[in-house]
């Protein structure tokens, strides 16, 4: 689809084990990148990058905690070394905890939510533009959320963080714009991941219930948003700039 664009690139997905992450992971390898899957569950993130391997596909693991800055220092150190370069990252992990009412959100759910879905986009930019300033190009995608565009009742904390990735996708982009950076914000609706199954589990939403707010009347597919990331790391996109790019079926234009 990319004419050999991405043979020879160093892609780096955080939250790579599976749902989106994985999926771009292996959007990533079949154009022909080297990928580094990262994730904080090292069972999974390695048996994910394994079958990807053992399918002829250049990919590899490196565990990493976003919420930890010398950790995510380290991935990023590690995939310049062991690859020589970084082409595109798309930081993808993410949580969502429990529904609750500004006033009722714990301490423990808002510090654990930041930590994850704001601070370690944060660090994931800080190390990954560095070597982007230094070698004269790549493409950063962060993944926000519809939850960055609207708000929801009892998401307070997760779409205050969804939100806050897209100002610093916007800040970010307009520093790096003439550095050969490309740097955009997917903001992807209800996707068919493990994720929203669990979510779906332990806060009884039936899928009727989902498909209803649908506009395309169906949940969207992890591949979907994963087509969107590869465009927005691609030559098509370079004068993208900044950009929050709804993939969520039409949910935030109703």
């Amino acid at each position: 689809m990319y004419d050999g664009y991405y043979e020879g690139k160093v892609a780096l997905v955080t939250g790579g084990a599976m749902g989106m992450g994985l999926a771009a992971v292996e959007a990533f390898a079949r154009e022909g990148a080297a990928v580094v899957l990262s994730d904080a569950n090292a069972e999974a993130g390695a048996s994910a990058a394994e079958a990807l391997a053992r399918d002829g596909h250049d990919v590899t693991f490196i565990r990493c905690d976003v919420t930890k800055e010398d950790e995510v220092q380290s991935l990023v150190e590690s995939t310049v070394a062991q690859h020589g370069r970084l082409d595109a990252a798309f930081n993808n992990a993410g949580i969502i905890t429990m529904p609750a009412e500004l006033p009722d959100v714990s301490r423990a759910d808002y510090d654990k939510t930041m930590a994850v879905n704001l601070d370690g986009v944060w660090f994931c930019m800080t190390y990954e533009l560095a070597q982007m300033r230094e070698q004269g190009f790549g493409a950063i995608v962060n993944n926000s959320s519809l939850g960055g565009l609207v708000g929801n009742p009892g998401r307070a904390a997760y779409h205050a963080t969804k939100h806050a990735v897209l100002g610093l996708t916007k800040c970010a982009a307009i520093e790096n714009a003439a550095r050969g950076i490309q740097i955009n914000a997917v903001c992807p609706g209800t996707i068919d991941t493990p994720m929203v199954h669990a979510l779906m589990e332990r806060e009884g939403i039936t899928a009727e219930s989902l498909y209803e707010k649908q506009p395309i009347g169906r949940l969207g597919r992890a591949d979907e948003v994963a087509a969107a990331v590869l465009w927005l790391c691609s030559p098509g996109a370079s004068l993208v700039v900044g950009h929050a790019l709804p993939v969520d079926g039409g949910y935030t234009i109703l």
